[in-house]
C-alpha cells in the first residue's frame, strides 16, 4: 500500500449499523484514476462486494459526497454508493446478519487504475457497523412461552414499547430491533419457530402467543406507552394486522409489503381458528432466465368469494396504521392488498391509517445501508425467487422508511410520565426483596 494515499472514513470508522458515513481519499496524484471496494462476509459466510471508479480532483482528493462513480456497482454521486450495491458472489443469496451482539464489518479499500500497476491496494480502513448501540441492553428471553430477546435503551425513559414480527425467517433476528432499541424504544423481537425449544414445522399459528408478547412487554421497566407498536414484514404483516383486530393493546402497527389476508397456516386464538389460510398455487410461478421464479401471482385471490374469509377484519381495530408497499414487489403484490385495505376501512368509516408507496423498490425493505438484494431462497417455493425492485430506489426508500417508521411509532405510542413512576417503584420494590 501507499504511505501516501490516505482513505478517511467520517465521522469515524466504528459506527451503528443504520448511520451513514462520509469516504475521503487523499494523498493521490492530481486527476488520477482510482476504484473504490467495499467487502464484507454475512453470518452464512456469504461474501458481498462493489466497486466504483473515480477520478481525483487536481489537488487529489476524492469525497464520495462530492465526487461521481464513473463506473462499477452504481454510478453518480452516491455518498453510501459502496455499501448498498454491494453484491453476493453467489447467485440468488439474500444478505443474511441477524445477531445484534456481532458487528457488520466491511473493509474499504482504494486500488490503482493505472495498467502497469495492475490495480494495486493503496489504501484500506475498516468499517465497523454495529447493530446494538452503546448503553442499550440485550437480554435473552425465554419466560412462559415467549422465545426472543428483549432490548432496553439506555436512559430513564419513559420509553414507547415496539414487538418486532421479524418471525419468518426462521429462528431468531435480531438487527431491527436492536436498531430500533438504539433510537429510543423498548423492543421485543419473537421466535415463532425454529429457536431454542421451538418446532421448526408449525402447521398453524396462536394468536396467544404474540397475546402473552404484548402483556410481557408492558409490564417491563421503563416502558411507558400503554399500548405497544407492532413492526412486521411480509407474511408476519398479516400477523401484525389480526393482532390489532383482535387483541387489545395494539396500538401502532407498522405493515411492511404483506398481505390483506391471513396467508399459509391458519390461525387461532383461545383455541378456535378464528382465519383460515390463504394458500398459494405453485402452478402460477414464472420461471426466469436467472433460474430465480417470480412469485408475485402466486397467492390466491383473497377477495375471490372462496377466500372472502381470510380476510382479516381490519375495520375493527383502534389503533393505527401504516402500511408500506413497494411498488415493484415480486414476492406478492403488496400494492394491491394496500389498496384493499384502505377500501375496507374507508367502506367502515375508519380513518386511522396511513400509507407510502416506494416505486422501484422491492419486496424486503430493511434498516438502511445494507445490501441490497434482488432474488433470495423462499422456505415455501423451495428455491430463489425474485424479491423485485432496482438498487438505488431500494436503497432510497430504506432510507426514507426507517425515518418514517420511527416518526410514526413516537407520534402514536403516547407515553405517560406516571407510568414510568410507577414502573420504578416496582422496580425498586423488587430490587429490595431480592436484597432481603
Amino acid at each position: 500500500m501507499s504511505s501516501q494515499v490516505r482513505l478517511r472514513l467520517l465521522p469515524r470508522a466504528r459506527c451503528m449499523f443504520d448511520e451513514p458515513v462520509q469516504v475521503k481519499v487523499a494523498g493521490l496524484r492530481s486527476r488520477q484514476m482510482v476504484t473504490l471496494r467495499a467487502r464484507s462476509t454475512d453470518e452464512k459466510g456469504v461474501v458481498f462486494s462493489s466497486s466504483a471508479t473515480f477520478r481525483a480532483d487536481g489537488s487529489g482528493q476524492i469525497d464520495l459526497e462530492r465526487d461521481p462513480s464513473l463506473g462499477g456497482t452504481y454510478t453518480g454521486v452516491e455518498p453510501m454508493g459502496l455499501l448498498w450495491s454491494m453484491r453476493p458472489d453467489t447467485l440468488h443469496k439474500d444478505f443474511r446478519k441477524t445477531k445484534s451482539l456481532n458487528p457488520y464489518v466491511v473493509k474499504i479499500s482504494v486500488h490503482d487504475q493505472e495498467k502497469e500497476e495492475g490495480g494495486r491496494m493503496l489504501a484500506e480502513e475498516t468499517n465497523e457497523r454495529l447493530l446494538i448501540g452503546d448503553g442499550v441492553i440485550r437480554r435473552t428471553v425465554r419466560e412462559g412461552n415467549i422465545r426472543g430477546a428483549l432490548f432496553t435503551p439506555p436512559g430513564e425513559g419513559p420509553f414507547p414499547a415496539v414487538l418486532d414480527l421479524y418471525t419468518f425467517s426462521g429462528g431468531l433476528s435480531e438487527k431491527r430491533a436492536s436498531l430500533l432499541a438504539g433510537r429510543g424504544f423498548v423492543v421485543l423481537t419473537v421466535a415463532l419457530y425454529g429457536n431454542i425449544d421451538r418446532a421448526r414445522n408449525i402447521k398453524e399459528i396462536h394468536l396467544d402467543y404474540l397475546e402473552e408478547a404484548v402483556e410481557f412487554l408492558k409490564k417491563q421497566y421503563k416502558v411507558g406507552s400503554k399500548g405497544v407498536g407492532v413492526i412486521s414484514l411480509s407474511k408476519s404483516g398479516d400477523l401484525a394486522l389480526s393482532m390489532a383486530s383482535y387483541l387489545q393493546g395494539v396500538e401502532a402497527v407498522v405493515w411492511i409489503n404483506g398481505c390483506s389476508a391471513n396467508t399459509l397456516l391458519p390461525l387461532y386464538y383461545k383455541k378456535s381458528q378464528i382465519l383460515p389460510a390463504l394458500m398459494i398455487d405453485l402452478s402460477k410461478l414464472i420461471p426466469t432466465e436467472s433460474e430465480a421464479f417470480n412469485t408475485k401471482k402466486v397467492l390466491n385471490d383473497p377477495c375471490a368469494e372462496e377466500n372472502e374469509e381470510t380476510l382479516i377484519p381490519v375495520e375493527r381495530a383502534e389503533g393505527r396504521f401504516l402500511f408500506v408497499a413497494s411498488e415493484d414487489d415480486l414476492n406478492w403484490d403488496s400494492k394491491a392488498y394496500v389498496d384493499m385495505m384502505v377500501e375496507r376501512l374507508q367502506r367502515n368509516g375508519k380513518d386511522n391509517f396511513e400509507s407510502v408507496c416506494y416505486p422501484g423498490a422491492g419486496h424486503c425493505l430493511e434498516p438502511p445501508y445494507g445490501p441490497y438484494c434482488p432474488s433470495g431462497f423462499h422456505g415455501v417455493v423451495g428455491g430463489p425467487v425474485l424479491l423485485g425492485g432496482e438498487a438505488w430506489s431500494h436503497a432510497a426508500a430504506e432510507v426514507h422508511l426507517w425515518k418514517k417508521i420511527q416518526e410514526f411509532f413516537r407520534t402514536h405510542l403516547s407515553c405517560d410520565a406516571g407510568l414510568k413512576l410507577n414502573s420504578r417503584s416496582k422496580y425498586h420494590d423488587m430490587r429490595e426483596m431480592s436484597n432481603s
